[in-house]
């Protein structure tokens, strides 16, 4: 099980939205324990693949993540709510196979490929978030196979790779991609989840989200 040791989460949340600061980040064990039994519990994961193609020639891709474009028009990760009876890890590899029709004999979520998990306390909800790294060539393989999806075309409208380089006006790529509207705290979560990984410095972030600031309160 991985720890939380807030791998510079503060830093994400100083430049984020309010939204943000509603979310507590707490030990899984402690999650899971009697103490928030009834709160409601959701599980979500990143697959994901190191890629160090050049697009346009020009801008290191980094890694291939799978999010996807939910019912609603926002986006997230594949996942879900845990159901009575299941931990977040069993609920979280049904959801998999359901929604993006991950082949469980070849690519579980165990309890190695935890992250994080965050706490909302006023809406009492507990979500926790896992990662898993695979190679290229099978990321391609289970987007493909995503089509086939149970749930593809009901709950799940389609994939998506962010991009993960900044353009040169400082703001299409990633920047761009993070002004979208994303369920819950996924976006939070993605850019944790790109400095745990080592997939995106810490700074490169900071600037990432102050150009994404920027963007809106210059639209609104």
């Amino acid at each position: 099980m991985a720890s939380t040791d807030n791998c510079g989460f503060s830093d994400i949340e100083s430049q984020s939205s309010k939204t943000l600061l509603e979310y507590e980040e707490i030990l899984f064990q402690e999650s899971v324990s009697e103490k928030f039994k009834n709160f409601t519990h959701a599980a979500h994961g990143m697959l994901y693949a190191l890629d160090d193609r050049l697009v346009f020639g020009m801008f290191r891709q980094r890694a291939a993540i799978l999010m996807q474009l939910r019912f609603d028009g926002i986006l997230g990760f594949p996942g879900g709510l845990v159901d009575p009876g299941e931990n977040p890890m069993e609920a979280l590899n049904r959801e998999m196979e359901e929604e993006i029709n991950l082949d469980l004999t070849q690519h579980p979520f165990t309890n190695d490929n935890h992250l994080v998990t965050f706490l909302h306390h006023k809406k009492q909800l507990v979500l926790h978030f896992f990662t898993k790294e695979v190679s290229l060539d099978q990321f391609k393989n289970i987007e493909l196979k995503s089509l086939n999806a149970k749930e593809y075309g009901l709950e799940c409208f389609g994939s998506i790779r962010p991009p993960l380089f900044t353009m040169e006006d400082g703001f299409k790529g990633l920047p761009a991609f993070l002004s979208n509207q994303f369920a819950g705290n996924s976006r939070e979560q993605l850019l944790y989840a790109l400095k745990s990984r080592n997939i995106i410095t810490s700074e490169e972030i900071a600037t990432c989200v102050e150009s994404m600031k920027r963007h809106v309160e210059n639209n609104r």
